[in-house]
This record gives C-alpha cells, sequence and structure tokens, in this order.
C-alpha cells in the first residue's frame, strides 16, 4: 500500500483487540515520531508510553476515551511550556506516530478528552511540559467506515478567502 492510500484508508480506532504490539513495532512508532520536524530542530517534546493496566484505566475517565483501558499503547505527548511551537512539533511528531502505526497494522485514535492536571499528576510529569494530546494504540477490533467530509471545494481558498 502506498503513502497516501494508507493515508486515505487510515480510521479512527476505537475497540481494540487484546494482542500487545510487538516491540519493535512500538520501536518503529515511537522512531517515526523522534523523527520528526521541529522548528528550529528544538524537539521539544517528551513521550510517555503507557502500558499499565491500572494507568490505563485511570486515563480511561472521561466520556470520549473510555477505550484507553482496551488499548495496547497510550502515548501521552508533552512539549515544554517555555517554547512557543511545541504543540504544533509535538501534534506533528505525534501524527508520525499515527501514520508508523497504520503502515504497521497498528490502528490508533486521538484523545483529547482529558483532564491536564490529573494526566500530569498520574504520570509523574514535571511541570515545566504541558500535556498536549493522547493517542491509543492497538490492533484493530473494528473497522469503520469513512466519515463525511467536506469538499476541497468548499475548505480551500487560493491566494485569498
Amino acid at each position: 500500500m502506498s503513502l497516501l492510500e494508507v493515508i486515505f484508508k487510515r480510521r479512527s480506532i476505537r475497540r481494540y483487540r487484546s494482542e500487545q504490539i510487538p516491540d519493535d513495532v512500538l520501536k518503529n512508532i515511537l522512531e517515526a515520531g523522534r523523527l520528526a520536524p521541529s522548528a528550529d530542530n528544538a524537539q521539544p517534546w517528551h513521550f510517555v508510553v503507557v502500558t499499565e493496566p491500572k494507568i490505563k484505566e485511570k486515563l480511561s475517565t472521561g466520556i470520549w476515551n473510555r477505550f484507553i483501558k482496551d488499548s495496547a499503547v497510550t502515548i501521552v505527548g508533552c512539549g515544554y511550556t517555555d517554547n512557543e511551537w511545541s504543540t504544533i512539533d509535538v501534534t506533528i511528531a505525534l501524527e508520525n506516530m499515527v501514520i508508523a502505526a497504520e503502515t504497521q497494522g497498528i490502528g490508533s485514535c486521538w484523545i483529547g478528552d482529558f483532564k491536564e492536571e490529573e494526566v500530569k499528576e498520574l504520570l509523574g510529569i514535571p511541570e515545566n511540559l504541558k500535556v498536549v494530546a493522547l493517542v491509543s494504540f492497538g490492533y484493530p477490533a473494528e473497522k469503520p467506515s469513512p466519515p463525511r467530509k467536506k469538499s476541497l471545494e468548499t475548505i480551500v481558498h487560493y491566494n485569498k478567502f
């Protein structure tokens, strides 16, 4: 499958099979994040890889993130608070991880439903870091249909709005 096919066919997965992700596959996912571009090559990120069932259970307390507990891995992307580009850079790194996962048959889902201070306390994340996003990963136990998307004509503007 070409990279474009991977991107075009990727879906958010909220139901996972119980099998674990092999270490080499997880390393590829993390390596894809590590190699992401960042402003001035600052690499203002840290990633907490959560595999412990009790911690995943505690991260699964929101209305829209209950599936975290069933993921093989949930990665918490953090950026330095004193770096104005860290939110963008961490997001790019996490997206690289999502694409790397998809190419290896691993599903994922972005998670924005979290309470930052609770996540920081649970995971021991230092004060000089902000939690940008969580992404769950695992072997898909579902194959969602493509969602309806707006047409390019309604969202793309050339040279001015």
